[in-house]
């Protein structure tokens, strides 16, 4: 078992190494840090607001981890009863983080969502609202866990992220 678990992370390298190389659906700009990549082989991930995948288009820069953003308001951290208003707030708070570095929505590689009491009525909120905030851009990878309960109470969503700031 112990070898097993020893080449999981060879084996994990090899595939991201190999998927680099396949044929893909690529989305760059010039103005844009990242390549997102969705495979013609796989489905179409774009209305459900996530890339198959994505990495740093320049070598020379830095990851910035974000810790998972909720729904509450202001310093008080107020949370809102009504899940949309949550997600709206969840992913203001992610751009305020993202501003304190000089970044953007388009500088993130990948993001995980939790949701309390998953359903696809929250699926449909939830993509219409990362709709309105990525606009034109690629959208990052992307996780959504459903959870039963998280940090406080009354948290209805955690939006986490990784982004990739470009050495200037």
């Amino acid at each position: 078992m112990k070898s097993v678990l020893l080449s999981l992370p060879a084996l994990c390298m090899g595939f991201l190494a190999f998927s680099q190389n396949t044929v893909s659906n690529n989305k760059q700009t010039s103005m844009n840090t990242i390549t997102y990549k969705n495979p013609k082989a796989l489905f179409d991930p774009t209305p459900y607001a996530f890339s198959h995948a994505a990495t740093p288009a320049e070598s020379e820069g830095k990851y910035v981890f974000i810790s998972g953003q909720s729904g509450g308001e202001g310093l008080n951290h107020d949370l809102s009863k009504d899940f949309r208003t949550q997600v709206r707030v969840s992913l203001q708070n992610l751009e305020t983080v993202l501003a304190e570095y000089g970044l953007e929505v388009k500088d993130v590689l990948k993001i995980t969502i939790l949701i309390v009491d998953h359903n696809q009525e929250k699926l449909k909120i939830w993509s219409e609202e990362i709709h309105k905030v990525w606009k034109g851009h690629q959208f990052p990878a992307s996780t959504l866990i459903p959870v039963p309960k998280l940090a406080l109470d009354d948290m209805l969503i955690e939006v986490d992220a990784v982004a990739f700031m470009k050495k200037n």
